[in-house]
């Protein structure tokens, strides 16, 4: 019988930023820290879809191509008070004073580290009144995986898996030790706690279906490797 899953809310930030390696690193450090974030290049996008809710956090570039972010951020300051963290080159204090003087809640200037604006996105939902821990629910990125063990979920690329009891302590056990070969004893082991379901072939089954579910998910190819006599492997 399947084992229902149930992703719990989780916050969302909005990044405005035109230049695309940025962008994907900080969409990716948040992400793996089990926040959802989304993407746009042009000021005037900003606006709307703060209006349309469900943004936490607003990281704000000031030199996009059509607008300042000052003035993105003086019209979001007309009708809300998301945080809005500045992301920028400028490092100059008047630039500072003057973004945080129009509603801006921090600052950070380029170059940076995206761990650091997570840790700094974190602190601004906490002082939001978001329960940040409990919408993260403590995941643990594993390159395109990401495991909540309290919760015994498995993520691929944001997406949570909808997997079996088996399911789940197979791939766990893999995520574990990425690389290396386990073999159908060792899953069993850590799997399975009756000796009903302890053949090899039951194994293969749930790595078959396993598969299945992760290409539905987009995986390709297949991180999951077969090592003949010798058991599975995963690439994480």
């Amino acid at each position: 019988m399947a084992r229902s899953i149930y992703a719990c809310a989780m916050p969302r930030v909005l990044i405005a930023e035109d230049e695309a390696a940025i962008a994907d690193a900080v969409l990716y450090a948040l992400r793996s820290e089990g926040i959802e974030a989304d993407h746009c290049l042009l000021a005037r996008d900003v606006a709307p879809r703060v209006r349309a809710g469900g943004v936490d956090v607003v990281v704000l570039d000031v030199g996009l191509p059509d607008a300042s972010g000052f003035d993105v951020c003086r019209e979001l300051r007309g009708f809300s008070d998301v945080p809005v963290i500045f992301l920028t080159a400028r490092n100059d204090e008047i630039d500072r004073v003057l973004g945080l003087e129009l509603g801006a809640d921090d600052y950070v200037t380029k170059p940076f580290s995206p761990r650091e604006l997570v840790a700094r996105v974190r602190a601004r939902l906490r002082r939001a009144g978001g329960t940040v821990k409990a919408a993260e629910g403590e995941w643990t990125a594993r390159g395109d995986f990401a495991i909540d063990r309290d919760g015994h979920r498995i993520r691929y690329r944001q997406q949570v898996l909808d997997l079996t009891r088996y399911e789940y302590a197979l791939l766990d056990a893999l995520l574990q030790r990425p690389g290396a070969i386990l073999s159908r004893a060792q899953l069993m082991d850590r799997g399975w706690d009756s000796d009903a379901d302890s053949a090899d072939r039951t194994v293969d089954t749930h790595v078959k279906t396993l598969r299945a579910k992760l290409r539905a998910a987009g995986a390709d190819p297949d991180p999951i490797r077969t090592h003949r006599g010798l058991g599975y492997a995963i690439e994480a």
